[in-house]
C-alpha cells in the first residue's frame, strides 16, 4: 500500500495492546449491525485485539434496542448511550471517555469507511506514529457515489485549510482516522460538538507537535438511512475551528504544544 509519510515515527512508544473503534450512531437502525458484525470479523481474521464502542446519540428509532440485542452475539461490542446533549462531536468525544483502548480509530456507523483498512490503522500506528490519517484523494483512495456539490465543497474547504495552515496533507475533513490515546488526550480540551471535530483532531495532532503519516482509503456513499451532516449548518463552525487552532499556532507560545 503506498503511503505519505510525514516526519518520524516514535521509536520509544510502547507496544500498544487495545484498539478501539468509536462509531457514533443516530437512527442508523438500517445498517448498524451489518457494520459492527463485518467489522468485528475482519478485526478477528487478523488477530486485532478490539472493542466496538457505538455510541447511540438520542436515536429515535430501533438502533440501541439493535445494538443492545447484537452485544449478545459479539462480545467486543460496547454500546453507550450519550444521555447528554447531542451532536456527532459530542457523540465522539462521549466514546473516547469511554473507551479502554491505547489506540482509536473513528468510524462511521453507514459503512462507508472500509472494514480492512481499520487493520491496517492499526498496523501503522505500531510503527510508533501517534497518529495516522485517512485520504480519499491519494493515489490507491478512491470515492463512490460522492455527490457532486458535497465533492466541490469538500475539495474547496480542504484547499483553504492547506493553505491557511501550509499543509501537504489533502483530506483534513475526513472523519475517518486514527490516533494513540495519548495524542487524543494531547488535544484535549476538544471543543467541536458537531462535524467540525473532523478537523479539529487532525490540526491539533500536527499543529501540537504530534508525528502522523497518511495513507489513501475508499470511501462510498451510504446505501441506507440518511447523512447527519448538513453542509448548511456546517460552513461557519469549521471555519470558527481552524481559525481557533490557527491561532493557537501562531500565538499560544507552544502552551498545548507536545512535550517529549
Amino acid at each position: 500500500m503506498r503511503r505519505s509519510v510525514i516526519n518520524q515515527p516514535n521509536s520509544d512508544h510502547q507496544p500498544l495492546a487495545l484498539l478501539s473503534v468509536v462509531v457514533p450512531a443516530r437512527n442508523e437502525e438500517a445498517c448498524i449491525c451489518s457494520m459492527v458484525e463485518h467489522l468485528d470479523l475482519e478485526l478477528r481474521l487478523h488477530d486485532v485485539p478490539h472493542e466496538i464502542v457505538v455510541v447511540d446519540d438520542g436515536s429515535t428509532d430501533q438502533t440501541w434496542s439493535l445494538l443492545t440485542e447484537l452485544g449478545h452475539k459479539v462480545p467486543a461490542l460496547r454500546p453507550v448511550q450519550n444521555t447528554g446533549e447531542h451532536g456527532f462531536g459530542r457523540a465522539i468525544v462521549y466514546g473516547f471517555d469511554q473507551m479502554k483502548g491505547d489506540a482509536v480509530v473513528i468510524m462511521m456507523a453507514d459503512e462507508s469507511d472500509d472494514c480492512r483498512e481499520v487493520v491496517a490503522y492499526w498496523k501503522l500506528l505500531n510503527e510508533g506514529w501517534d497518529a495516522v490519517f485517512g485520504s480519499r484523494f491519494l493515489k490507491g483512495g478512491g470515492v463512490i457515489d460522492y455527490p457532486w456539490l458535497k465533492l466541490r465543497l469538500n475539495r474547496l474547504a480542504n484547499f483553504f485549510i492547506r493553505v491557511l495552515f501550509g499543509l501537504r496533507f489533502n483530506d483534513i475533513t475526513n472523519a475517518f482516522k486514527a490516533y494513540r490515546r495519548t495524542t487524543i488526550d494531547g488535544c484535549r480540551p476538544i471543543l467541536s460538538p458537531h462535524f467540525n471535530l473532523t478537523v479539529e483532531l487532525p490540526l491539533k495532532t500536527v499543529v501540537r507537535g504530534y508525528s502522523w503519516t497518511a495513507m489513501p482509503i475508499t470511501w462510498r456513499n451510504r446505501k441506507a438511512g440518511e447523512s447527519k451532516l448538513k453542509l448548511q449548518e456546517m460552513g461557519s463552525r469549521y471555519l470558527f475551528i481552524c481559525l481557533y487552532v490557527w491561532l493557537e499556532k501562531y500565538f499560544s507560545g507552544g502552551d498545548y504544544a507536545r512535550k517529549s
